[in-house]
């Protein structure tokens, strides 16, 4: 049971995180929006990095480590040009696809599969996730599926969601042959340093930008540091399928988070994802273990 309130915090970092750049930092560009939390996380990072004991290492952390490094960059990438050039509810519902692409990565790379209870959990949370997506006052009914054919952010996302199942069974195996603390610290300090460069490099970012809400890009620092460290140990303890899999409730608490601060419509439609979700994530806890 750990497992899952470790995985349940996990999404709460993950929707706080979300709702709080969307309201602070969305007039900036997607770039600067995503460099926010990776700048300011990087000092946490960095100072906790001497108080990480540091593990037996072998070759396959390294194979895992260096292997996650590009498909994270890469997942974080498209993510971004994803959600820049097509409409969010087109594309974020396809980042519930992760565990399902994971039923497939993670048996290859972790020797995990679901029994038939939890395939089950995923598939209904994946479901509810789809659902919450839905404008059935506009006639989208199939919109989200629709997508993928004529949406450019609608494709590039399901290679997202393809690209963090990957990253997350790599990330389990680093795990599993170091340690959480030690992975995730070493882990995000070299990805965040590596894509701030690339940003800068590129001409995406200019670093004076973050010096003008610091307070506000302090509360995002902590909220992602916290996202790194509660997904690592949480992974460690159970499949990787079922973590991510409740880690998509973020959906759920983003769709609070967009009813109360946000006034976002289409409630009542959401809530039956919502309970979908709910349902399967229950379906998980208590049979697909």
């Amino acid at each position: 049971m750990l497992w899952f309130v470790l995985s349940f915090l996990t999404a709460l970092a993950v929707a706080s995180h979300d709702a709080w750049v969307k309201k602070f930092f969305s007039g900036l560009s997607i770039y600067q929006m995503l460099a926010y939390p990776l700048i300011y996380s990087l000092p946490l990072l960095i100072l906790t990095l001497p108080f990480v004991p540091v593990p037996p290492l072998d070759a396959v952390f390294l194979r895992a480590f260096l292997f996650c490094l590009p498909i994270n960059a890469i997942g974080f990438s498209l993510h971004m040009r994803a959600i820049q050039v097509s409409p969010l509810s087109l594309t974020l519902p396809y980042l519930s696809f992760t565990p399902v692409f994971m039923i497939l990565t993670g048996f290859i790379v972790l020797d995990e599969m679901p029994n038939a209870w939890g395939i089950v959990g995923i598939v209904i949370i994946c479901t509810g996730g789809y659902i919450l997506n839905l404008e059935p006052a506009k006639n989208a009914l199939l919109a989200p599926l629709k997508a993928v054919f004529r949406e450019t952010g609608s494709w590039l996302m399901l290679i997202v969601a393809f690209a963090y199942s990957l990253g997350a069974v790599f990330g389990k195996q680093a795990i599993m042959h170091s340690s959480p603390l030690f992975f995730s610290i070493t882990f995000f300090a070299i990805l965040n340093i590596l894509l701030v460069a690339g940003f800068r490099i590129f001409g995406k970012i200019t670093l004076r930008t973050f010096r003008a809400q610091k307070q506000k890009g302090i509360i995002v620092g902590l909220l992602f540091f916290a996202h790194v460290l509660l997904h690592a140990f949480a992974i460690s303890l159970t499949k990787a399928a079922y973590m991510i899999a409740v880690k998509r409730f973020s959906v759920v608490l983003g769709l609070i988070y967009g009813g109360v601060i946000f006034k976002e419509k289409n409630i009542a439609v959401r809530t039956l994802g919502t309970l979908l979700m709910v349902a399967g994530a229950v379906l998980i806890t208590i049979w697909g273990s």
